[in-house]
């Protein structure tokens, strides 16, 4: 009797505790959803990188997409933050002086670069961070080790092949469309990825499933 007096007991507290833990899941949810968590939202795993993602100095190619569309949209960030500091009632879109662009470009890509990272989708790995759509719901991003590096030498490496000057046109005559400039046009990253992509239509779904 007293060993049933137990169990009944031991029951009724993870009744109680089970209880106690859905009320609080309850609370926490902004939607205040109640129902059961499945395991596979907490499912994640850090990316598996081979040695030219991990060691080399240089953004891997699989990555430059990407890496192009976070350049682009942090130039494009920066930009309208400087103008938008001469702007006026009268002058809603004034125009940087030269050295003003060049500093903001400059600004741009000596950023510490530390909102973003890698994460692995569907076995692909693709940056996350500002700018970008999110991959995954739930999967860990790998930030630091030598991705700013990387992108600050990319970003770089841009202001030098096409000059601030032509960038700062671009981005004036069309600010959003700062990344098809940069990424998109012919023998440029995102097109090049999209060549490799026709030869192997198998993965094409899986790498540009989010451009």
């Amino acid at each position: 009797m007293k060993s049933l007096l137990s169990a009944v007991l031991v029951l009724t507290f993870f009744d109680l505790r089970a209880a106690d833990d859905r009320k609080h899941s309850s609370c926490s949810s902004p939607l205040g959803d109640s129902g059961p968590v499945s395991e596979t939202a907490f499912s994640a795993k850090s990316p598996q990188f081979n040695a030219e993602e991990a060691y080399s100095a240089h953004m891997p190619e699989h990555l430059r997409c990407d890496a192009c569309r976070v350049i682009a949209f942090q130039m494009q960030e920066y930009l309208t933050k400087a103008e938008s500091k001469r702007s006026s009632a009268k002058a809603p879109s004034a125009r940087l002086s030269e050295s003003e662009y060049v500093d903001t470009l400059e600004n741009s890509c000596s950023q510490s670069w530390e909102n973003y990272g890698v994460q692995e989708v569907r076995g692909v790995k693709r940056f996350a961070g500002p700018g970008l759509k999110n991959q995954e719901t739930v999967s860990v991003m790998m930030t630091g080790g030598p991705w700013p590096a990387r992108l600050y030498k990319l970003c770089h490496s841009y202001l030098g092949e096409f000059g601030e000057e032509q960038i700062y046109e671009e981005y004036r005559r069309r600010p959003a469309a700062l990344a098809e400039f940069l990424c998109f046009e012919e023998q440029r990253a995102c097109t090049r990825l999209s060549d490799t992509q026709s030869k192997s239509p198998n993965k094409a779904k899986a790498l540009q499933s989010e451009l």
